[in-house]
């Protein structure tokens, strides 16, 4: 049951997008318009006759090799992929290329067309959104921002995933104001 590249030649279609098949090498490859990447250009490859997916963005960042925050930039990438659902870093020593990927097998899975949409939709809306500002303060500063948008994706994930608890959490914190007994920062 894999993927092929007609499949995923119809999900694109489907959105409006423009693209390139290469059958030879078993990929397509597309882009978007961004606001942090001057080139965002996106590959979706099938591998193992079509029983592995990917779906990169190459050159994300280049000459990583030799700058002189290389480990600043490299430690982000780590935490950004711990922040974050689906996106993997993926660095070449030899050349300094960055590059973001998600990939899974499908083996005997068919690949969805909402499927396909959330890793496409998720890539971009992770590498240009959340992930190029911060890197890019990173290789000017060398010192990692943080994730400034994480408390509100928290707060977000708890709506999805415990409806009701936010307003929950918002009553007892009140309470305990109430009371004087709400821990203290310093």
């Amino acid at each position: 049951m894999a993927a092929t590249l007609e499949q995923i030649s119809t999900f694109l279609d489907n959105r409006g997008w423009k693209y390139e098949v290469d059958e030879e090498n078993n990929r397509i490859i597309t882009g978007v318009y961004a606001e942090n990447l001057e080139n965002f250009l996106i590959v979706i490859q099938l591998d193992e006759d079509g029983e592995f997916f990917k779906l990169f963005a190459p050159q994300v960042l280049t000459g990583v090799q030799d700058h002189e925050h290389k480990d600043a930039i490299l430690q982000t990438m780590l935490c950004i992929s711990w922040e974050t659902k689906m996106l993997q870093w993926e660095y070449d020593p030899s050349d300094g290329e960055i590059r973001a990927i998600i990939e899974f097998p499908l083996e005997d899975s068919l690949l969805t067309e909402r499927q396909f949409n959330r890793c496409l939709s998720g890539l971009v809306q992770i590498v240009d959104d959340v992930a190029m500002p911060r890197l890019k303060e990173v290789m000017e500063t060398g010192e990692d921002p943080g994730d400034e948008d994480m408390g509100e994706r928290l707060l977000l994930t708890l709506q999805e995933e415990a409806p009701g608890l936010l307003v929950m959490l918002e009553k007892a914190m009140e309470a305990r104001k109430r009371r004087g007994t709400l821990p203290v920062e310093e």
